[in-house]
């Protein structure tokens, strides 16, 4: 059935809408009270810019019907989380806040998680403002009580116990009171009262220098200045511990901002901005824009929207105090979130558009070139390693001409140095993984390298049965993209088409700095643990002083030799600085 005629079988009750392009990609989900009015409106009249690409990309569409106008809102924010459709308003960061656990067991452990989940044997405090302030409290705490680090008990103590960070509970008895204590001062610590523990390291640095054990006294000296910066906190209302989010938005020239600040504990821990080309109603999508955050996130005590807004669906659909202020400091809050919307309206939709329009044309070109039908996902792939070792593979991909960094892919390869063989292997698995998860496939795949590459990719797809259009990119005698490749190895060249090979660059620039970081990532790791491995001097207590010191192998890698004395010396310091610099050399 062609889309005329299934419009003219539409029904006038209320549901959604599932727009599909000729892959049959859901690229945008809708709800309707009256389900025949509203998809057929997409069909008849003028449009702006983004109704318009929309419609020329919709192929097919689906309808589910629904009992109420609310269950399609249901239905249609359960959709869009599901298929994450390109043309839709969505809250993209799926963030969740950090939190500290406590574990109520015999010999408690303190860590860091994303989500509280209903664990009946822990406790939980936060949430922090990122996962570098949890992480930092969460360190400084195990560093000073020594709680259990173990996720089961050893037999026997280890480097930990050594280090004076656990009392080693798997070797040794303790008494009963000592844990209790230790959790009851940490979780005053983290409710903000820390008055105790800076009392108590005072006391213990003050006697240390006394005892002119000045190497302690330092220890105790970086735990206050370390208490100091995570206890660093910016607060909103000093008299009001609530959490409250605000959110408010801005409408014009066809582009939509939304905007958030969220309080937790009476203190600013986030700003959510997103500025959008509009399909539907604005107030629609701001409705729809909040159901989806707090499908990912937890309520707050206090939601606080616009007086203007028709909340009737967020009240009925979410458990939480809702607010629309008129007068008062609630009021100035929301019209400071208002003015932060204006002002990155401002200062990105014309950018935003701009880059719309200029990605279309690209993309137009790009289709003329090739005489395609359509080219909306293109992946492009590129291999590295070093003399045979660390071989990576990477898949950036781009959507309507703009990265899609959700759907970019690393692959540890098998095959050394052979490239042919690299290739081979990294779309055989791509393929086969979307055979058996049933994914759509790319309108356009392209290899960074000449006819070995394109060759190596097309064996893979035809044992596969897939048949996607493949080119490679051609560089010159300056290393720069000059011409595409097809598979019978004709070239096609770029000097007449600036637009896409704008495209192309941008494109070929992301997979090499993609791949080259995971590929020296892998041989960085490798390098130093080899390194470290080699150097007398350095045994495992050591090695776990360095990674505490410099939170990373990157780290102990750039670290200069003077910090790098204070862990382990003067003279083993030097020959590991000696040692980073001679592998380094070899590269």
């Amino acid at each position: 059935m062609n889309l005329k005629d299934k419009l003219l079988t539409l029904p006038m009750e209320p549901g959604c809408y599932i727009m599909k392009d000729r892959n049959g990609t859901i690229i945008y989900v809708g709800k309707a009270k009256k389900l025949k009015n509203r998809v057929n409106q997409y069909f008849t009249g003028a449009h702006d810019y983004k109704t318009t690409k929309l419609v020329s990309q919709i192929v097919d569409f689906d309808t589910i019907v629904t009992k109420t106008e609310k269950e399609a809102l249901i239905l249609e924010i359960n959709l869009i989380k599901k298929h994450r459709p390109r043309f839709n308003i969505m809250f993209m960061d799926d963030k969740s806040y950090p939190y500290i656990k406590i574990t109520q067991e015999k010999y408690p452990k303190l860590t860091v998680v994303r989500e509280m989940k209903k664990d009946k044997k822990a406790n939980y405090y936060g949430p922090f403002p990122d996962a570098t302030a949890a992480h930092n409290m969460a360190s400084l705490l195990n560093s000073i009580y020594p709680l259990r680090k173990c996720v089961t008990l050893p037999k026997k103590v280890c480097l930990y116990y050594h280090l004076g960070q656990c009392l080693g509970p798997c070797e040794f008895k303790v008494e009963d009171e000592v844990y209790p204590q230790m959790i009851k001062e940490i979780v005053q610590v983290l409710k903000g009262d820390d008055k105790a523990l800076r009392q108590r390291l005072n006391d213990q640095m003050k006697d240390a220098t006394e005892k002119l054990n000045y190497e302690k006294a330092m220890v105790y000296r970086d735990f206050l200045r370390s208490l100091d910066h995570v206890q660093d906190k910016q607060t909103v209302y000093q008299d009001n511990r609530l959490d409250r989010d605000a959110f408010n938005y801005y409408e014009k020239d066809g582009m939509l901002t939304i905007t958030a600040l969220i309080v937790r504990g009476g203190q600013l821990m986030d700003r959510h901005l997103l500025t959008q080309l509009l399909v539907d109603d604005a107030s629609e999508s701001f409705e729809n824009f909040i159901l989806q955050y707090y499908e990912s996130q937890a309520l707050p005590k206090e939601l606080i929207v616009p007086a203007s807004f028709d909340a009737s669906n967020i009240s009925s659909m979410l458990d939480v105090k809702l607010i629309q202020p008129q007068r008062g400091e609630l009021k100035k809050l929301l019209d400071l979130v208002l003015l932060n919307a204006m002002n990155h309206h401002r200062q990105h939709s014309t950018i935003l558009k701009k880059n719309n329009e200029k990605h279309d044309k690209s993309i137009n070109e790009l289709k003329d070139i090739l005489k395609l039908d359509s080219i909306e996902r293109i992946e492009l792939y590129d291999n590295s390693h070093t003399q045979g070792q660390f071989a990576s593979s990477a898949m950036v991909v781009f959507i309507g001409g703009s990265p899609s960094k959700k759907d970019y892919r690393l692959y540890n390869l098998h095959n050394g140095a052979d490239d042919v063989k690299n290739m081979e292997e990294v779309i055989y698995r791509r393929f086969l993984r979307a055979i058996k998860e049933n994914q759509s496939y790319p309108d356009l795949i392209l290899m960074d390298g000449g006819y070995t590459q394109i060759q190596a990719a097309k064996r893979s797809m035809e044992s596969l049965d897939i048949h996607v259009p493949l080119y490679g990119l051609v560089k010159d005698d300056k290393h720069t993209t000059s011409a595409l490749m097809d598979q019978d190895g004709n070239r096609i060249e770029l000097k007449s088409y600036q637009e896409t090979f704008f495209l192309l660059s941008r494109m070929q620039d992301e997979v090499h700095r993609f791949v080259l970081s995971h590929h020296q990532r892998r041989r960085s790791k490798a390098q130093t643990h080899s390194i470290l491995e080699e150097i007398d001097g350095i045994g495992p207590k050591r090695r776990l002083a360095l990674l505490k010191a410099f939170k990373s192998v990157q780290g102990i890698l750039d670290a200069p030799q003077d910090k790098l004395e204070e862990v382990v010396g003067k003279s083993v310091a030097k020959e590991l600085k000696k040692r980073i610099q001679e592998k380094r050399e070899m590269v």
